[in-house]
């Protein structure tokens, strides 16, 4: 049944761009928000938006040579960081992959967050948001964080020649005041590591870091 709901619905849809996320929240004020989950449902049967994950959906965009474009599980992860107002940190292959310490794509994306846990599957993918303490979630730099989370998943022995050198590239590239904040929060294994790192690159003649 085509309700009014539906249509205000519809007309909010039609103002926005394709490829946009939209969350359940995001259309109160239109109705109830059991019409409001009836009439997104309605619209979604008659394929013109698509339910990725409970409460979230997807206005599709169609590309005329490969089909419909789906979001990447980063981009799902960050809209629902910013929706909920709170922290999100990646962590495990994820990381490994984000600083190209791995070519592997990972299945699964895990977060560290200040939100809720919560599990999203899209696909054969799934997004992991596992709760934390303040402390986890204090890292001031983007590469240093994610080096710290990596060494976490890796450990700091048997470490590959090659991958300890890209580690050594990157500590390089952060900003040495957050760096220097980070490896303060950092275990101290790990800390202690990263130090050896940034030795062996003051000794090697390497630029140091900004």
């Amino acid at each position: 049944m085509y309700t009014e709901v539906q249509k205000n619905i519809e007309k909010r849809l039609a103002k926005e761009k394709k490829g946009q996320l939209f969350f359940l929240s995001d259309f109160r004020g239109l109705g109830a928000e059991t019409a409001i989950r009836k009439a997104l449902s309605r619209i979604c049967k008659e394929g013109k938006i698509k339910r990725i994950a409970q409460g979230i959906y997807l206005l599709p965009e169609i590309d005329p040579l490969i089909g419909e474009i789906m979001p990447s599980m980063m981009s799902v992860a960050e809209a629902i960081a910013k929706k909920e107002h709170i922290r999100i940190k990646p962590v495990g292959s994820y990381a490994l992959h984000k600083l190209g310490l791995t070519t592997q794509v990972p299945m699964k994306l895990v977060y560290l967050t200040d939100g809720a846990a919560r599990t999203i599957k899209l696909g054969r993918t799934t997004i992991k948001f596992k709760p934390t303490t303040p402390k986890k979630l204090s890292s001031e730099g983007e590469l240093s964080s994610l080096i710290i989370q990596a060494l976490e998943e890796l450990g700091t022995e048997n470490i590959e020649a090659h991958v300890r050198n890209r580690i050594k590239e990157l500590l390089l590239k952060e900003n040495r005041k957050k760096l220097m904040k980070d490896l303060k929060l950092a275990p101290g294994q790990i800390s202690d590591y990263i130090f050896s790192l940034l030795n062996e690159a003051s000794n090697d003649g390497m630029v140091k870091t900004k």
